[in-house]
């Protein structure tokens, strides 16, 4: 007896497919994660699931369909619902709505899940959502650890501006000691020590970024957003960058206006300030590099540029300069970060990041920071 209501059960459930993916779906797309899902997505693996288990209960048992579910469509399911921005609190959910369904189901033809029939579906359903949930956790530790890894090959990469301006700054300082007969060799020796911590800092900060070179731009950045003066975060790192610059061959202009203010988070918005003014210099070795500000037509939005008239980029890379390893192969020793960051950090600010540049001419680096909403 038991095994004829094993089968009609998986007839039922067969026969009845169609609308019982109708009556999952509603319920489904109640979960905030899959309101906006098209059909097949949110179906996923589910109709095959439904396969699986309509032959384990003509089975008689779940442990037929167990070693199936290990390498087939749960854990794609799980690694699919990372995709979709589910919580795993929606993809146990969605298994056990399934599972209301098919009891609901079997109620309104007559049909009792006591019993085998009870521990079958169990079986199956709680063996899919350990395999999905498994591959679903799985998935988010990896993004959690590859967010981390690469925040920091990120800033390593920013380090590496600030600490070659030190190591010049020091070796400025070091050759005027030199000449200097009042200088003490103790000072002259702590010039140099100096100078060797600055080296040795850039070269594990060069194994980071080395270490990290196959990782995908996809930082997690958290914005803390506030309003402030942009005049004196610019001056500041002009100050900062001058001996990157040279004291005499590259000029930067602060062009913005000392009154001007933006909405934007400062930490944030000065590391896309130093990549752009980087970049510039390492195109002008003697010239002028310009940074400015205005107020365009469009509400309370800023644009900010940077500006040079130094080599200029060849054409073929102006579409990809922004792209992570996008390196220039005539310009040795760099990987090819600091404008991917540009970009990142500018579109967590729901801004856009563009470049316009002739060869022998210049390049004019343009960005946008929405203003603050109410």
């Amino acid at each position: 007896m038991a095994i004829d209501i094993l089968d009609q059960l998986a007839q039922l459930i067969e026969h009845e497919r169609d609308s019982l993916l109708a009556v999952w779906r509603a319920l489904v797309r109640k979960l905030p994660a899959a309101r906006n899902l098209d059909v097949p997505t949110l179906n996923d693996h589910i109709p095959q699931l439904l396969a699986e288990l309509a032959s384990a209960l003509r089975a008689g048992s779940g442990e037929t369909i167990a070693e199936a579910l290990l390498d087939a469509s749960p854990p794609a399911h799980g690694l699919q619902r990372v995709k979709d921005a589910f919580d795993i609190e929606e993809v146990v959910a969605e298994y056990n709505i399934l599972r209301g369904c098919i009891h609901d189901l079997a109620a309104r033809n007559g049909l009792s899940m006591q019993g085998r029939p009870f521990h079958v579906l169990n079986r199956v359903l709680d063996g899919a959502i350990g395999s999905a949930v498994g591959a679903f956790a799985t998935q988010k530790a990896l993004e959690v650890q590859h967010r981390r890894e690469e925040y920091l090959a990120f800033v390593a990469h920013d380090l590496r501006t600030p600490l070659t301006a030190i190591s010049l700054s020091a070796r400025v300082l070091e050759l005027l000691l030199a000449r200097d007969r009042s200088a003490t060799s103790e000072t002259t020796q702590k010039f140099k020590t100096l100078r060797r911590n600055v080296q040795h800092v850039q070269d594990l900060i060069g194994k980071v970024l080395l270490e990290n070179t196959n990782l995908e731009t996809e930082v997690g950045v958290k914005l803390e957003r506030r309003r402030f003066d942009l005049w004196p975060l610019v001056e500041a790192l002009i100050h900062d960058l001058h001996p990157v610059a040279g004291t005499d061959s590259t000029r930067l202009v602060n062009a913005i206006p000392e009154d001007f203010v933006v909405y934007a988070d400062a930490s944030l918005l000065r590391r896309v300030f130093q990549n752009l003014i980087a970049n510039a210099i390492s195109y002008t070795p003697r010239g002028e590099i310009v940074i400015g500000a205005s107020v365009t037509g469009e509400g309370d939005t800023v644009e900010c540029f940077v500006r040079d008239n130094g080599e200029g980029i060849p054409e073929d890379r102006r579409s990809t300069v922004f792209d992570k390893h996008e390196t220039d192969p005539e310009k040795g020793g760099g990987l090819g970060l600091g404008l991917a960051i540009v970009k990142t950090f500018v579109e967590a600010h729901d801004g856009v990041v563009t470049v316009e540049s002739e060869l022998g001419v210049g390049s004019m680096f343009r960005f946008t920071l929405p203003g603050q909403r109410n």
